[in-house]
């Protein structure tokens, strides 16, 4: 029993609420900018310009997803190589089985293969069979027996998301705006919600409205401690870059919040924003400019010239009502003393 500590500490084994929920989320992110956003803002432009090697590109990007979560959170655990090559197979197992909730399986699933690859990792003198076997095998069984659950659990979002479609415009701007949103900063895949979900007309411009909140709101909120980059990274790239931070101190994702709680009724019951372009867009936000894509793109479909106030409704409700009410938040808060210098920064 008095070998357990010290043979953890060998083998780098700490659990630790900044290990998992800070590190290794943060970690994941950016797996998932470097995968599935970066090869949707390649599709869409390949859409667009109708280039096929953009949409060839978009799709490969995309395919390895899981892959490339689960391999970020390896490296922020300091997995062996071993480990962290074996956990390719382990987020593409997770992912899939995860549907909608597949970011969020992927996390939970890889923490625990890359924790178990880790100990019997070089225990062996058959090392090439055992740590691959142990991680490959374990990850992907839970992946199979797990992840199909925590897919359901993160659908029910989206179950909630379609109740709300059916109350009054202002309640459901508020509701739709503020889930979907919060979808796209927390490990669910808020696009994939949407696209699982069809989610488009007046819902899926509340959800747009809901997401670019997060994004422009954050890097309008966090400019003080970012600058310019964490304007690009979280503006244009994601939100969920801020998670390590909502989990340190909750009160950072207050602005954000409360931007997407206002654009959201701003887009139903003031513009009647509609998105109809793909409606996988509805949850993109201004990743890549993806939403306001999806939002021209449907115009187009629908046969709408848009107009002064078409581009009007797009120019407040993606960008400057969320930057201007998010930034005000933070203003005050930071005032107040409830963030502080340094909160939001991100890596």
């Amino acid at each position: 029993m008095s070998d357990s500590p010290s043979f953890l500490e060998r083998k780098d084994v700490k659990p630790s609420f900044k290990r998992y929920a800070i590190d290794a989320f943060g970690a994941m992110a950016q797996g998932l900018f470097a995968s599935l956003l970066i090869g949707t803002i390649f599709s869409t432009l390949g859409d667009l310009t109708g280039i096929e090697l953009l949409g060839q590109i978009g799709g490969f990007a995309k395919a390895v997803a899981g892959p490339a979560m689960a391999v970020s959170i390896g490296a922020a655990l300091a997995a062996p190589p071993l480990v962290l090559y074996s956990l390719a197979a382990v987020g593409y197992a997770a992912n899939e089985a995860g549907g909608a909730g597949g970011p969020l399986a992927v996390f939970v699933i890889a923490i625990v293969a890359a924790e178990l690859g880790k100990l019997v990792s070089k225990e062996t003198k058959v090392d090439i069979l055992v740590t691959p076997g142990v991680t490959v095998g374990i990850g992907c069984a839970l992946a199979v027996a797990v992840a199909p659950w925590i897919g359901a659990a993160a659908s029910s979002l989206g179950g909630l998301v379609m109740w709300a479609t059916d109350l009054q415009p202002f309640l459901m701007g508020v509701v739709v705006s503020v889930l979907v949103g919060a979808a796209l900063t927390l490990p669910i895949s808020s696009a994939a919600i949407c696209a699982a979900l069809g989610l488009t007309g007046l819902a899926g411009g509340a959800a747009l409205a809901g997401c670019c909140a997060q994004m422009v709101g954050y890097a309008a909120a966090s400019f003080a401690d970012n600058g310019w980059a964490g304007v690009v990274s979280q503006g244009l790239g994601t939100s969920m870059l801020q998670v390590p931070n909502i989990f340190k101190k909750p009160a950072t994702w207050v602005p954000a919040l409360v931007a997407s709680a206002v654009t959201g009724p701003v887009a139903t019951v003031v513009f009647g924003l509609q998105q109809n372009g793909a409606a996988i867009a509805s949850g993109m936000g201004t990743c890549g400019l993806v939403g306001p894509i999806g939002l021209y793109s449907g115009w187009i479909a629908d046969g709408i010239t848009p107009g002064a106030r078409e581009w009007l409704g797009m120019a407040l409700v993606c960008v400057v009502i969320p930057a201007v009410v998010a930034w005000a938040v933070a203003f005050f808060m930071r005032r107040s003393g409830i963030i502080n210098e340094g909160d939001m920064r991100i890596e």
